[in-house]
């Protein structure tokens, strides 16, 4: 190889090179930004007391009231939500098996969806009831109960939060 050329393969071998870096450094500080959002995400919701730890710092006469009535709350909502999952589970068996019936699978999530929302509700008006006979500093600890702790609905407080109700999923 001529000096020219063995100049223009160094030349290209360093550039290729510093590109090389150039998206190895990218990659690491993106990776590194990525792992920080998502510490902060999982501290965001750490950090928030679980909702039996607020009801234990109730008062006790009122802890063991409140603490009675979510637990019955909970029991009476619990044949809603294991039919949202059996029905679920049917329509994904359903959509995995060689008799696959779209309609079918359609019925059983739109089945699943309506027992879920029937569940909430019910849980939702009963705190609501539990709220009612609180005083206002019990109410305003124990509001946390509202909060949608969905596994699609587990997103920390919006920054206008206060001022925009919730989107309906």
């Amino acid at each position: 190889m001529s000096s020219p050329a063995l100049k223009i393969a160094l030349g290209v071998s360093v550039a290729i090179n510093v590109f090389a870096l150039a998206i190895g450094a990218t990659v690491l500080v993106r990776q590194d930004q990525l792992e920080d959002r998502m510490d902060a995400h999982r501290r965001q919701f750490r950090d928030r007391p679980p909702i039996m730890a607020v009801v234990e710092s109730l008062d006790p006469e009122i802890r063991d009231r409140v603490r009675g009535e979510l637990r019955a709350s909970a029991l009476s909502g619990r044949p809603d939500f294991e039919a949202a999952r059996a029905r679920r589970r049917e329509a994904i068996a359903l959509a995995r098996s060689d008799r696959f019936d779209p309609a079918e699978v359609r019925r059983l999530l739109e089945e699943s969806r309506t027992a879920e929302l029937r569940g909430r509700a019910r849980l939702e008006s009963d705190a609501v009831g539990v709220l009612e006979t609180l005083e206002p500093d019990d109410r305003a600890a124990l509001a946390e109960i509202l909060t949608r702790r969905g596994r699609f609905a587990a997103r920390g407080p919006r920054s206008d939060e206060s001022q925009t109700p919730a989107p309906r999923s």
